[in-house]
């Protein structure tokens, strides 16, 4: 006999309503950005040292950058990551040497800074990767409080330390090697900020008062550094040719970072100067080589309000989408980041509160930055380091601040930018103070990954897992000055920047996200006129353009 079971008015009711919920919830989804920490299994675990727990003077405050270049010409993106020194009390306890990493292809890295012979011991700050000899192999430049050094890279594995180097004999912060005049060779802008020695350092004392506390006193009150300009003048040898060229550091202002791009789209490289307390400088090149400092009047130099700000690291992009790449900077905590809007012409716009990047930037102390498209979806995003300079900030509670901070991550789309840092992975919980960043695909896999440098601390390797919201494309063209990618109605028009982030160098490959787009027109300009074009380019890979061949 067949049994039937019956449904009582209860049970329909209970199975009407889980059918109804179930048509009508939706699917969670993935966040849109991803990051995991995994530092320590790649084996990026050396910490990078800058002075005393206690930091008595400013220069403990700035911490150390780091670079991502092809030193062994394999393809993948190998890490160099400078160090400072090791103080207690007044004595020198430990020289922290610069590293060279290997990628061995995967993502993970060996330490080969033996074998490369760049071990650097002096107190460093900064890095710049260029080619200034001209061989076709990347160099690195490194910005020390002493003597700046230059390794130049043999093509076999190894570097060999330059005799006479350009650079600044002091505290010099960031750098940046590019064609200033044109000629076809790499020159060279140094950064400064204070002019101290040693003895002022080792024998410091904290002197200035903040939330009840001392704490390391300046930048105010003391003496700025100038920042220097070499021209190459041939096989990688240089000359000082700073007043000659118009960039002249008047003011003396405490210069941390350093970018090079055409943003006036003329063919020729301009340069932008983060300075900490004073107004940031813009220089335009008039395409010879000389240049004329418009920060004022081009609204690139102060914030909305009209007042200077403490500007640490930059970022270059075109966050609009209107073909002119704007600038972003970081700044000190309490006190917003400042996005910049290109208007061509030579002038800006402050758009930070319209961008929705004033809230998320306002507490934070910033350092390193980059603009990239993280998920692939078309939009430029935002990634800030963070980090305090004085540790008595943890015994501060009225501040609402601390010494190691967490970083930020802003997801961008049409309507600017929203902070989407505490659902962005567990690498986004990591804790330091971050100062040096960097992005490059490091595994491979066509999306963006992030290293950055802590105080006294080992890297912070952020690898993306992050949903690809679309296709994306490399292209790899040495010494251009900006790339052009075209389908049907849609155009993007990228101008490749030197330098990056706080006294770093990112990937110096263009990234770009399509979102949707999977096949584009490339269009690649360098400063001579020369253009290479190819059409019908798959995304998802990378290309070569060159335009010898």
């Amino acid at each position: 006999m067949e049994t039937i079971h019956r449904i009582g008015p209860c049970s329909l009711v209970s199975l009407s309503l889980a059918l109804l919920l179930g048509c009508r919830e939706p699917k969670t989804a993935a966040p849109p950005l991803h990051f995991v920490d995994i530092a320590a299994e790649s084996g990026l675990v050396h910490p990078t040292w800058c002075g005393r727990e206690d930091k008595p003077h400013l220069l403990e405050s700035g911490g150390s950058g780091l670079a991502l270049l092809d030193y062994d010409g394999d393809g993948d993106m190998d890490l160099y990551l400078v160090n400072g020194w090791r103080l207690e009390g007044s004595e020198v306890i430990e020289k922290g040497a610069n590293r060279l990493y290997r990628n061995r292809g995967d993502g993970s890295f060996e330490d080969v800074t033996d074998e490369a012979a760049v071990g650097d011991e002096g107190w460093g700050c900064g890095v710049a990767v260029g080619d200034p000899d001209g061989d076709g192999d990347p160099d690195l430049f490194i910005t020390n409080f002493g003597q700046d050094v230059l390794f130049l890279n043999q093509g076999n594995g190894q570097f060999t330390r330059a005799e006479n180097p350009p650079g600044i004999d002091g505290w010099s912060t960031g750098a940046v090697f590019f064609d200033a005049d044109n000629d076809g060779d790499q020159d060279l802008f140094v950064a400064a900020y204070v002019d101290c020695n040693l003895d002022d350092v080792r024998h410091a004392q904290r002197g200035l008062s903040w939330k009840g506390d001392k704490v390391m006193v300046g930048p105010f009150g003391l003496e700025g550094k100038a920042n220097r300009y070499f021209e190459n003048i041939g096989k990688g040898q240089f000359a000082d040719a700073t007043e000659e060229a118009g960039l002249s550091d008047v003011g003396l202002y405490y210069s941390f970072a350093v970018l090079a791009l055409d943003l006036d789209h003329d063919l020729d490289l301009d340069l932008y100067v983060a300075n900490d307390s004073n107004p940031n400088y813009l220089y335009i090149n008039d395409g010879q080589g000389q240049f004329e400092e418009t920060g004022l009047w081009s609204g690139a130099s102060l914030d909305k309000n009209g007042m200077a700000q403490a500007g640490m690291g930059l970022a270059s992009g075109d966050v609009d989408r209107d073909g002119w790449t704007d600038l972003f900077v970081t700044n000190f905590g309490d006190d917003h980041s400042a996005l910049y809007r290109n208007l061509g012409g030579g002038s800006f716009a402050d758009i930070t509160v319209e961008a929705g990047v004033w809230e998320p930037s306002y507490k934070p102390l910033s350092w390193g930055t980059v603009l990239a498209d993280f998920d692939l979806d078309g939009y430029l995003d935002m990634f800030i380091a963070n980090g305090h300079i004085y540790p008595q900030a943890d015994h501060a509670p009225e501040s609402k601040t601390s010494f190691n901070q967490l970083n930020l991550v802003l997801l961008g789309g049409p309507k600017g930018f929203v902070d989407k840092s505490s659902e962005a992975g567990p690498g986004l919980a990591v804790r330091l103070s971050s100062r040096g960043l960097v992005s490059g695909d490091l595994d491979g896999d066509g999306d963006l990954d992030l290293i950055i440098s802590n105080m006294d601390a080992a890297p912070t390797y952020l690898r993306n897992d992050s949903v690809h919201a679309g296709h994306w494309l490399m292209i790899d063209a040495p010494n251009a000055i900006c790339i052009e990618l075209s389908a049907e109605d849609w155009h993007r028009r990228i101008d490749l920047t030197r330098g990056s982030s706080y006294v770093s160098a990112s990937d110096p490959r263009c990234h770009v996200g399509l979102g949707p787009i999977d096949q584009v027109n490339v269009k690649a300009t360098w400063s001579n006129g020369r253009v290479v074009r190819r059409d019908n380019v798959k995304a998802d890979q990378l290309i070569h353009l060159n335009p010898e061949n």
